[in-house]
């Protein structure tokens, strides 16, 4: 193999075979001359972005719609006939809508810029012979590091010399406990989580310390694969989006129909052409609803602050409403359901096994446990403190014990039984240490007292025990036969399949002891059984979600024993659930087949998963039609929350890129939040579904309105600046007021809506045309009665047809309650926005009246006070006629 070759698997080389790959001294390192020139060929350990849209080109995608086409036309045609403030009203609406959806793009961009925070370390490179530090970004293939307690790795590596060195993974792979390195060549299949003769970027070391050769640099790492993916998912549409969009060509084809009907009318009729074209103008704009992204936005960040109050940050407005239609929870474990802290769980002597509780820093255990097994207890704890290298670091002007978490909780576990780790460690000089290795599989240190020697080993139980030939039983010591250490390995399998990490302790004490041989004649004390427990809250609130109809799936790159304890601890599977399938069981999820992909969706736990396949699981719940949410907190989540229809990461333990690829952050790295936000998620889209159909309700009575017109009395046709001043004006505060209502407190006993429920369906529809065709009703009968009854001008009728229209609008708002007992109370009248709304709506339409510039621009002439009680009398008719409906409905 060449240098310039790609390194395929470099966990299945030994340390030589790979330092020859590399052409690389394990001792000398890279000359400064031969590391610039690989800089020179291989590129700098930076992530080169890929080429992103332009500002300009975003903008312009805005435009990327066939109502903004149909406006344009419209705008284009107003201008040709010098109607300038008309032209220039239209393309302000353009221009609006337009900056929305430049402004929601723009936040998908800081995905990525999240991980350049990772690429900003230094590391200790030898190099001409000499341990310097440099920027990471200089480090190259070949180069050869060294790593110590705290680093951040700088980039992927195979390690060439190990001391205890453990590194904490679980952001990248999902493993809870640190993994210990070590320098053996593996086989070509062995997962990522296995991978212990390699080390990672973006990882960091816990304990211990070792050197390593690097292997891969940027794009070539596992965390740049992971990067890879994120760039290319795709940012799923949201349910929303789709929706209007849907909603927005049947609008149009409306228009089309309306307009072709009524030019080819006019046509045969022999009518002004240019009469037609400016009708055919005023019905394009009446079929946009203008106000429909507006009052969309306002809601939706209204529902953002009441959702940032309850801790939860809604990054993207639209994921507000995709809350509300979400029907499957894909979560992450280490972090998201458990508190990604090493505890002691369980502590096992050969008479006796009990659960550990900690309280107010204390420990908090079964009454007599201590008592019966003392002599135990105290060998425990003193091993527990001796074995063991975590050490206090002075950080931000704070002490903290550093090291592997299992050592920082062997350490708690004396300092809360009353003893200080500090004391007993001075009491015991260490002279000797036997650190971990994968052959011996454990470890050991000897250490000299007042009372002669003192060895203190822990490690498997099954090696440990062959170096022991007696335990403590009760507290007496007793000989270890063969029946003794069945029941001992029995009791370690059985923590085991309790998602325990179990280690065994032993000890020795002699006033004369071989230095360099004092692992054998050993006493076995007893294990303990480590857990990253479930977080308190997490049980009630996946609860709540099962009630609501959500189905919660855990996805994790842990072992499938602990991550099945996991889910029945916080009630995602039941006592009896044994089902869990691992990164290994899934085949190609590019061909799946039809019982593979119910498999799939059937599976509650899926354990030992890559990024990839946590990507891919994303993908096969939304082929097959659900709306999913994906819970994380590590870089190895990153690409599935960026594809999920709203990722959702955990703002404590977080990392920062998780946080960036998802659409939703929460503070409190609470479960219990995700339930709140999916509640009001469904408030949300029932007040949207509201404001939608009032909104398009109007604007299709708009479109009747100037169809019927043009027949009737084309002169007083509604002009294009009168329909935006209707759509921009008096329809936007009662469909936001409608969209700002506090909804129904039984949404979450409910089952989730059918995702591919339309927003408005074939029945609302039904209704949204009843409703446009009683406000045309009460428009035609006021026109009629104007023109041909009162003979009223032209110009009169036009402003009496527009009244009417502008109150039979507002006051169709109160058609919007659901189905009430009382007409005078229900949930629209009791909605206080609805009432200010109707305030500011009459003002405005006062203040256009008294502006004589207002008037001038809007067609408007002074009216005598009995046409204005014409219009508002006949804008009554509609909510008259739709309450009256109704009631013979009900």
């Amino acid at each position: 193999m060449k240098i310039n070759d790609p390194i395929e698997n470099p966990h299945h080389f030994t340390v030589e075979e790979m330092l020859q790959t590399l052409q690389t001294d394990a001792e000398l390192g890279l000359s400064s001359q031969e590391a610039a020139k690989r800089n020179q060929a291989f590129g700098y350990n930076i992530y080169q972005n890929q080429k992103q849209k332009s500002l300009l080109m975003m903008m312009i995608l805005q435009f990327k719609s066939p109502i903004v086409y149909l406006l344009i036309i419209a705008t284009a045609v107003t201008l040709y006939f010098k109607d300038y403030i008309e032209a220039l009203s239209i393309f302000i609406v353009i221009l609006i809508n337009a900056l929305i959806g430049f402004l929601m793009e723009l936040q998908a961009r800081r995905s990525m810029d999240a991980l350049k925070e990772m690429d900003v370390v230094h590391a200790k490179v030898i190099r001409d012979g000499k341990l310097q530090e440099i920027p990471s970004a200089k480090i190259t293939l070949g180069d050869i590091i060294f790593l110590e307690a705290g680093d951040l790795i700088p980039a992927d590596a195979h390690v060439i010399t190990s001391n205890q060195l453990q590194c904490d993974e679980s952001s990248l792979s999902g493993e809870s406990f640190p993994i210990t390195k070590n320098t053996k060549k593996l086989k070509p299949e062995t997962i990522l989580s296995e991978q212990f003769n390699m080390v990672f970027k973006g990882t960091s070391v816990v304990n211990g310390n070792g050197k390593a050769v690097i292997t891969g640099i940027s794009k070539n790492t596992e965390l740049g694969t992971i990067r890879a993916l994120v760039e290319q998912s795709e940012q799923t549409e949201t349910p929303l989006e789709k929706k209007i969009r849907l909603l927005s060509r049947k609008l149009i084809w409306i228009t089309l129909l309306m307009t072709s009907v009524f030019a080819i009318s006019g046509f045969v009729k022999g009518e002004n052409w240019v009469m037609i074209l400016k009708t055919s103008i005023a019905l394009a704009v009446a079929a946009f609803p203008e106000g429909l992204p507006i009052v969309s936005t306002v809601a939706l960040a209204y529902g953002m602050l009441i959702m940032a109050k309850r801790n939860a940050i809604i990054k993207n407005l639209s994921a507000v409403e995709t809350l509300g239609s979400t029907n499957i929870i894909l979560t992450d474990k280490t972090g998201t359901l458990t508190e990604n802290k090493i505890y002691i769980d369980t502590i096992s002597f050969p008479e006796a096994m009990f659960k550990v509780r900690f309280k107010n820093n204390r420990l908090d255990i079964e009454e007599g446990a201590i008592e019966k097994n003392k002599v135990g207890f105290q060998k425990l704890r003193l091993i527990g403190v001796l074995c063991n290298n975590a050490v206090l670091k002075e950080i931000n002007e704070q002490e903290k014990l550093m090291g592997d978490p299992i050592e920082i909780a062997l350490i708690h576990l004396a300092e809360s039984s009353g003893y200080s780790a500090k004391t007993l460690k001075e009491s015991y000089e260490r002279i000797a240490e036997q650190p971990f290795n994968s052959d011996l599989k454990m470890m050991a240190t000897l250490h000299q007292s007042a009372d002669g020697y003192f060895v203190a080993a822990k490690g498997s139980a099954e090696y440990l025990l062959k170096k022991c030939t007696q335990q403590t039983l009760g507290n007496h010591i007793q000989k270890l036969d063969d029946a003794a250490q069945k029941k001992i390995l029995a009791d370690a399998e059985k923590m085991a399949a309790d998602g325990l990490r179990v280690l065994a302790f032993a000890y020795q004490s002699e006033t004369e002891l071989d230095k360099n041989d004092y692992l054998h004649h050993l006493i076995y004390v007893g294990m303990i059984g480590f857990l990253d427990p479930p977080r308190s809250d997490v049980k009630e609130a996946i609860l709540s979600c099962k009630s609501a109809g959500i189905k919660v799936v855990m996805i994790t790159g842990d072992h499938p024993l602990t991550a099945l304890n996991i889910a029945k601890k916080v009630g995602l599977v039941d006592e009896t659930e044994l089902n869990t399938l691992t990164g290994s069981d899934l085949p190609d999820m590019n061909s799946l087949s039809v019982e593979w992909k119910n498999k799939i969706l059937s599976t509650a736990i899926f354990a030992r998963t890559t990024p990839k396949q946590k990507l891919e699981i994303v993908n096969t719940y939304q082929m097959a039609g659900n709306i999913v949410a994906m819970t994380g907190d590590g870089v190895n989540d990153a690409p599935a929350l960026k594809k999920a229809d709203i990722g959702i990461a955990m703002g404590l333990r977080g990392t920062q890129v998780a946080k960036e690829s998802a659409s939703m952050v929460l503070k409190d790295n609470s479960f219990t939040s995700i339930a709140r936000a999916i509640l009001h998620g469904r408030v949300i889209f029932l007040n949207i579904q509201k404001f939608v159909i009032y909104l398009v309700s109007c604007n299709l009575s708009e479109i009747f309105v100037v169809t019927a017109l043009g027949f009737i009395a084309p002169a007083a046709t509604l002009l294009p600046l009168q329909i935006l001043f209707l759509n921009m004006v008096t329809d936007v505060f009662p469909a936001l007021a409608l969209g700002l209502g506090k909804g129904d407190g039984t949404v979450m006993e409910k089952p989730p809506r059918d995702p591919k429920h339309l927003i408005v369906s074939n029945k609302d529809w039904i209704t949204i045309t009843l409703y446009a065709f009683a406000m045309t009703f009460a428009v035609i009968v006021a026109v009629i009665y104007s023109a041909y009854y009162r003979g009223f001008d032209a110009k009169t009728t036009n402003n009496i047809a527009f009244i009417t229209l502008a109150f039979a609008q507002l006051f169709h708002v109160f058609n919007m309650s659901s189905a009430p007992k009382n007409v005078l109370i229900n949930d629209v009248t009791k909605n206080t926005f609805i009432w200010f709304a109707i305030f500011i709506c009459s003002g405005l339409m006062m203040v256009v009246y008294l502006s004589p510039k207002m008037r001038l621009v809007l067609g408007l002439a002074q009216l005598p006070a009995k046409v204005w009680l014409i219009a508002i009398f006949a804008g009554l008719i509609p909510l008259v006629l739709i309450q009256i409906w109704k009631w013979l409905k009900n």
